[in-house]
């Protein structure tokens, strides 16, 4: 989006104008867009608060139900792993704190990606009618992510204690950094799956399905320690994006450890990749979006 000055040759007036090209000409100038992206923060912060009060997130019943699902999932997962497993690791309140904190962390990632995809063709008049940078509405998604997120940690605390993890350190600080590596990547995600539901809707159909396995393959049922003796999975966990992300979070977290440079800096690349890449496809495809919904 550009601004021009249309002057008249017999009155010399001087008028803006916004021109709006064609989503071809590729991306916006970023210093810009980002600036108004960052004054237009309340604005993204009010329709998260929206969403949140539509979904009875800011409710009792409604934050207790927040932390009820994930809370029962982990028992279910914790009682079938021990009914399929004759392993020492995977029984006690060690592993089931493992278990509370992965899966709070993987429904926030979860939360945030799924109602990002949503967030430009639930806005569609919005879109319509509103001049604003349009990256505001799946960030927005991943802040009502996070803010649904933050009532598990109180609960995580309770099993961290039950289970005599260390505090130190990496508790208050290294984890907190992998907890905004992994919000970095969620933004990225959300942003992409925006753009694509608006040209492919059945897009959010297909997520919960891809999520559901990618749990399966992430370090949240399993930990990172556990898959030392098997060369494939450990050959096959560096394409796996969550892998350091959740596993870094975990070692950090629940472990008291620092993560080896190889978790730092596959989770630093992750996070970095899916943000320029999300953030720059979204971007170059935002002013072909009013005419696609």
């Amino acid at each position: 989006m550009s601004t021009q000055a249309v002057t008249d040759a017999g009155d010399s007036y001087q008028s803006d104008y916004h021109l709006y090209e064609p989503h071809k000409a590729g991306l916006p100038k970023l210093g810009v867009y980002f600036k108004e992206l960052w004054q237009r923060r309340e604005f993204a912060t009010e329709m998260s608060k929206a969403s949140m009060r539509g979904a009875n997130s800011m409710t009792f019943f409604g934050q207790a139900w927040l932390v009820i699902n994930p809370l029962l999932l982990a028992a279910v997962y914790y009682f079938i792993v021990n009914v399929l497993s004759s392993g020492n690791r995977t029984s006690g309140w060690q592993y089931f704190s493992h278990l509370t904190g992965g899966l709070f962390l993987f429904y926030y990632f979860q939360g945030a990606v799924n109602t990002g995809a949503n967030s430009v063709v639930s806005a569609g008049k919005l879109v319509l009618n509103t001049a604003f940078p349009r990256l505001l509405m799946p960030l927005s998604a991943v802040r009502t992510g996070f803010y649904r997120f933050l009532p598990t940690l109180a609960v995580y605390v309770v099993f961290h204690i039950l289970a005599g993890n260390p505090w130190n350190l990496n508790t208050f600080i290294t984890a907190p950094i992998f907890l905004v590596l992994i919000t970095m990547f969620a933004a990225g995600l959300a942003s992409v799956f925006a753009a694509l539901q608006v040209y492919f809707r059945d897009t959010a159909s297909f997520l919960p399905y891809f999520m559901r396995l990618w749990l399966y393959c992430s370090p949240v049922l399993w930990t990172i320690d556990m898959i030392d003796g098997h060369a494939g999975a450990r050959a096959l966990a560096p394409f796996n994006p969550l892998y350091p992300l959740i596993g870094g979070y975990g070692e950090a977290l629940q472990n008291g450890t620092m993560p080896s440079l190889d978790i730092w800096l596959a989770a630093v690349g992750w996070a970095v990749l899916a943000c320029a890449i999300g953030f720059g496809y979204f971007m170059s495809r935002e002013r072909d979006f009013a005419v696609r919904l």
